[in-house]
């Protein structure tokens, strides 16, 4: 028998990211099944029941086929929800219904394809006002979701760590509370006057509070809570973004659409091992990897939240902190998707939510380094069509590593060099003076001397006061 060792072992050791992968690759139990044969068919017996779900769309502007890409992508987010896509339905109309969204005749062949394909969940390709979800529910006699309940619902189920999962929570909880509606006297507390006195005599008359009302008021002390929870996350990540200023350490945001290749990016670049998967909105919680230049200049990198279309502006104002990381860095990573059918698209809803969230900020943007990815699954019209739309893009496959090198040489040109050039001569007791002009500046030239170590380079203000006891020659400049 062989005999394992103890490298054995550390060999086969998996990261993290490879946990997580596991775990969401793995066997769940599905609640509502049973083990008993009495409680499902023979047909039922031994398939898996998920939601079987019909979507429909409004076509109000642009062509067909960016509308029936739209209802691609919503037929995407369903199946990543964990949903069974049965039909996909588009009605061309100025604008939608505001009573039904899909106006009164369309209910009825809707509910028509409802029942005929056996749904039992309509999912809109948009965000249905209140007013709208009950009157659709009212006459379909299923379940109906939006887009935006779709898409915080996988949030929901990806969200891994503490702040993760309160942003979730928060935007959820906001989208719910105009949402909030009860069904007749059954949901009622209240029993004021002469009906309090017939049925619950003493103790239930006078001014009551209906359910809808018990409901909204807990909500809001959650939501309370959270603002509250999310804001002591905020301190946390401020401090640590305020130590990275101070040093003048520069970052870049990896931005982009969902699914487009950002954490495999982040992986190729820093060999972070951060998790990634072929599913939208795989990454929620921002990683954060330290990297160095060719020339030896350290920066951060930061895996960021992956934008979609129409993302709720819940998710925009619970994700604030997340998304301030792309607003705070020097550049930004923009990561468009050469294999998708209308990258274009990608790039204007990308730039759309980050206006967005400039919106509530002073200044400009970071200037913008646009990556097209998945070059090796992207035909090669395609990619030509990309490089004239967008000139001053590097192209690169993450998988294979084609293109990092000229991607990270670029990123480093547009990187912020440090301000002030010295000459100084260091002596071999003062070490530590020189690993600092090594991780902090640009050494321009070095030479090693009896006296000590002479260098040349770029340097922050603060290290070049360090330095100043031994600058030779005039500098700093």
């Amino acid at each position: 028998m062989t005999e394992l060792t103890h490298t054995d072992f550390l060999d086969e050791d998996p990261s993290a990211g490879e946990l997580e992968l596991e775990e969401r690759a793995s066997l769940r139990r599905v609640a509502g099944l049973s083990t008993e044969l009495a409680d499902v068919t023979e047909v039922e017996y031994r398939q898996l029941r998920l939601e079987r779900v019909v979507l429909v769309g409004v076509w109000t502007d642009g062509t067909a086929a960016q509308s029936e890409a739209s209802l691609a992508e919503l037929a995407r987010l369903a199946e990543t929800a964990g949903s069974q896509v049965l039909e996909g339905l588009v009605q061309r109309r100025v604008k939608p219904d505001p009573a039904t969204y899909v106006g009164s005749g369309k209910v009825r062949e809707l509910s028509e394809v409802v029942i005929a394909t056996g749904a039992d969940t309509v999912i809109c390709d948009g965000e249905l006002s209140p007013s709208q979800l009950r009157q659709l529910e009212a006459k379909l006699k299923v379940k109906v979701i939006d887009r935006t309940a779709l898409i915080l619902d996988i949030f929901a189920q990806h969200a891994r760590s503490k702040e993760g999962k309160a942003q979730v929570e928060l935007a959820q909880l906001q989208y719910l509370i105009p949402r909030l509606r009860g069904w007749g006297e059954s949901l009622s507390r209240q029993a004021g006057g002469r009906a309090g006195g017939a049925t619950g005599g003493v103790g239930t008359r006078g001014p009551g509070e209906t359910k809808l009302e018990t409901d909204r008021r807990r909500i809001n002390k959650r939501v309370a809570k959270l603002r509250r929870e999310i804001a002591a996350m905020d301190t946390i990540r401020d401090t640590k973004r305020g130590r990275r200023l101070a040093r003048d350490v520069p970052s870049v945001a990896i931005v982009g659409y969902t699914n487009a290749g950002k954490s495999s990016l982040l992986n190729a670049i820093t060999g972070a091992g951060v998790l990634v998967e072929d599913a939208l909105f795989a990454t929620l919680d921002a990683t954060t990897r330290r990297s160095a230049t060719p020339d030896g200049r350290t920066y951060t990198l930061t895996d960021t939240v992956g934008f979609v279309r129409h993302l709720p502006h819940q998710l925009i104002d619970a994700f604030r902190s997340t998304l301030d990381e792309a607003a705070d860095a020097d550049l930004l990573l923009h990561v468009v998707d050469g294999s998708d059918p209308g990258p274009e698209e990608q790039v204007k809803a990308v730039r759309e939510v980050l206006a967005e969230i400039n919106e509530r900020r002073s200044g400009p943007l970071p200037p913008e380094l646009i990556v097209i990815n998945k070059a090796d699954a992207a035909d090669e019209l395609s990619l030509v069509r990309l490089r004239h739309a967008l000139p001053d893009a590097v192209v690169v496959s993450a998988r294979t590593g084609a293109g990092v090198a000229e991607l990270v040489g670029s990123l480093a040109e547009r990187l912020p060099r440090p301000e002030m050039t010295v000459e100084a001569l260091v002596p071999y007791t003062r070490g530590e003076l020189v690993a600092r002009v090594h991780a902090d500046g640009e050494v321009l030239a070095e030479e090693h001397l009896p006296e000590g170590t002479r260098l040349c380079a770029r340097v922050r203000p603060d290290l070049a006061s360090a330095l100043e006891s031994y600058v030779v020659n005039g500098s700093p400049a």
